[in-house]
């Protein structure tokens, strides 16, 4: 209503602001032009005789001012052919009426563009109050936002009321802008001619002094009306000071939990993608047993749900407060609101369910029940497979345009050829459940495992998490952290393109929207050049751990940047060791190009330092051979040595039985004594050598 009701005071602020320069217009040629002057009062004459015309909105005492402008376009076609001076009629007649038309009107416009920016300013607050996060609070964020709210909503409930006030005086002023200027305009006639007495009569003169006591009367009627309108703006600037806080203070202002009709601006949530969403701020209320929504200038509401026998109930959404669920009774239709307030909240929610009882009990009790049985029905009808359900809404023929751009890929990344040239079948593996909960794969009946895995007493993970994973993670180079939704995973039955990311991302979608899953699981995903780890964000445990040898292939959405994937290659979980590849699939913060970009760039690191171990290794088997090619030469010098130490004894040796009579001893050397001690064993090892 109000707003309704300041739109009738700008239009008809408008219209006399239209008939205003109109009016200033004619006074205005009368005074730039004495030659033009029976013109002029004859145009002036002919506006005010064209009054009755005007179709002002707040036109309340039309008549009395039709007719006393009736009588000013006959006196003024009489004095059409006088002749005025140019300084009476700019003091009595143009000074008013361009006062009026520089000063109030102006006034009006000037208040009408603060109380447009006060009422954005407010928009604003209160769009980042809403957005305050449940989970993670913060009290000075909190605190300053609310100061903000209670400052915007404080500057236009003061804008609000000037600017009503200003057009409540305007009713006033537009009386004396279009009396004054025609009183002094005849004042000018009377004082200025000396043949005044001839044309102006005794009774003219009356009217005029009427009209001059009008005027005045007026005046001070506006006077009295501002000087009210002033004492009830303080009064309410006192009153609604506690109204300005965006949730108030219960004890002050209980919640109403009786009531049956209801009125307020609400947060919509609207669906703008299978998993992205927006929000928008519109003004609800009850009509009939119905919830109504108003969009800012629209000129009526628009029907959102028959709140007929339907369900309300609190939701956590998307980490917003006051957040609540309206279900119609078939479940077909659904809405997403946030209030502003709790008690707002609170009492939207026991509104709605007063409402929904009252239909409800007065509803025929056969239809009733004939309702609670179908509902009941349904819910225990299992639904068709997703496999059935998507291959009914699959077109005969699927086609893909070739990819523009491929975000970066794993070690195979080449880019892929287009869809046409794949069978979408051949992508991902046909009746392959899709897990839209993160569970971590374990190995199941592996014969050589069963007896370890019962010794430990702990289940084995094929992704090769252990507990020595945290000082792996501390020693790579590369620390990156991103915050994911986990949408689902399912097994591929090939991990060369790009195309099986996109596929799988489209079945993915697809499932969650055909069966209504919406929760996701929000990890932080950590990149390292070891392996990917997804941890949970409260309690900081690994979630699930994917080596990065095995990540084979990792894409974005070509449209939703948002959305990206990869491939994990890895071997069986069965007893025939069959390499398997599985698909996951994340959202993110508008990161996903980064977070391909930070895998692509830790598999390089991972692969150079592979280059550098490699080398590594390689230098240390090349020094290891030529140390032993070193010893095995020191080892040749002394055997040269002790032969030739051995050679110079036999030829002492030879000498001295040489010198003897009859001596038929042989002296032996040292070396020989050696041998002679070691034995057989002995003398074979210093032949070999």
């Amino acid at each position: 209503q109000t707003r309704s009701l300041l739109g009738v005071f700008e239009e008809d602020a408008a219209a006399i602001s239209n008939y205003i320069n109109q009016l200033f217009q004619a006074m205005n040629r009368i005074y730039d032009a004495q030659n033009e002057l029976s013109a002029a009062t004859h145009l002036t004459s002919k506006l005010l005789k064209e009054y009755e015309k005007q179709r002002f909105p707040l036109g309340g005492d039309d008549e009395v001012m039709t007719s006393t402008l009736q009588q000013f376009a006959k006196v003024i076609d009489e004095a059409s052919t006088c002749i005025l001076l140019s300084t009476q009629l700019a003091d009595a007649m143009m000074f008013p009426i361009t006062q009026f038309k520089e000063r109030d009107l102006k006034e009006i416009l000037t208040l009408k563009e603060v109380f447009q920016i006060a009422s954005n300013d407010h928009d604003a607050a209160i769009t980042r109050y809403s957005r305050l996060s449940k989970k993670r609070e913060n009290e000075k964020i909190k605190a300053e936002v609310t100061e903000d709210v209670y400052t915007s909503r404080k500057k236009q409930h003061q804008t609000m009321m000037h600017y009503f006030c200003a057009l409540n005086s305007l009713q006033y002023k537009k009386k004396i802008a279009m009396l004054e200027p025609l009183l002094g305009y005849m004042q000018a006639q009377i004082s200025f001619f000396k043949m005044g007495s001839e044309n102006l009569t005794e009774q003219l003169e009356e009217f005029l002094t009427n009209i001059g006591t009008s005027v005045q009367n007026v005046r001070r009627e506006m006077d009295c009306e501002v000087e009210n309108m002033q004492q009830t703006i303080e009064d309410l600037e006192v009153a609604s000071d506690p109204l300005y806080l965006p949730d108030p203070d219960p004890t002050k202002f209980p919640v109403h939990r009786n009531l049956t009709r209801k009125a307020g601006y609400l947060n919509a949530r609207n669906k703008t993608g299978l998993v992205s969403s927006s929000w928008e701020r519109q003004f609800y209320f009850t009509q009939g047993g119905n919830l109504m929504s108003q969009a800012r200038g629209d000129v009526a509401g628009g029907l959102v749900m028959d709140i007929d026998n339907c369900s309300v109930m609190a939701v956590d959404c998307e980490d917003r407060r006051y957040c609540f669920q309206i279900t119609s009774f078939d479940g077909k239709k659904s809405s997403i609101l946030q209030a502003e307030s709790k008690k707002d909240y609170e009492e939207w929610i026991c509104t709605i369910n007063n409402i929904s009882k009252q239909i409800y009990l007065s509803e025929n009790p056969e239809e009733i029940a004939a309702r609670v049985n179908q509902s009941a029905l349904e819910a225990v009808t299992p639904s068709p497979s997703f496999q059935q359900r998507h291959e009914s809404m699959r077109p005969a023929v699927q086609s893909r345009p070739p990819a523009v751009r491929t975000s970066s890929t794993g070690s195979l990344g080449s880019e892929s050829a287009t869809l046409s040239a794949l069978s979408l079948d051949s992508l991902v593996a046909p009746d392959t459940p899709i897990q839209f909960d993160i569970i971590s794969p374990v190995s199941e009946d592996l014969p050589g495992q069963a007896k370890s895995s019962g010794q430990s007493g702990r289940r084995t993970n094929p992704f090769g998490e252990s507990g020595g994973s945290k000082s792996e993670t501390e020693d790579s180079i590369l620390h990156q952290l991103f915050i994911v939704r986990f949408l689902g995973s399912t097994e591929v039955k090939s991990d060369d393109s790009p195309d099986v990311v996109y596929e799988t991302m489209r079945q993915i979608l697809a499932a969650r929207a055909i069966h209504n899953v919406f929760r996701m699981t929000e990890s932080h995903l950590l990149v390292t050049c070891d392996c990917l780890k997804l941890i949970d964000p409260q309690t900081q445990v690994t979630r699930l751990r994917f080596p990065l040898p095995s990540v084979v292939l990792y894409a974005t959405h070509q449209e939703n940047k948002r959305l990206f994937g990869f491939v994990l290659r890895t071997s069986g979980w069965k007893a025939e060791s069959r390499q398997t590849s599985v698909c996951y699939i994340f959202e993110s913060n508008n990161e996903g190009e980064k977070i391909c970009d930070s895998v692509g760039l830790a598999k390089q690191i991972a692969f150079h330092a592979e280059l550098d171990r490699k080398a590594s290794e390689k230098q240390k088997e090349i020094d290891r051979v030529k140390e032993k090619q070193q010893k095995e030469l020191n080892k040749q010098k002394q055997i040269e040595k002790d032969l030739e130490e051995q050679s110079r004894l036999i030829a002492a040796s030879s000498r001295s039985n040489q010198s003897s009579a009859e001596g038929q001893f042989v002296v032996l050397s040292s070396s020989q004594s050696e041998d002679s001690d070691l034995g057989e064993d002995g003398k074979k090892k210093r032949e070999s050598e």
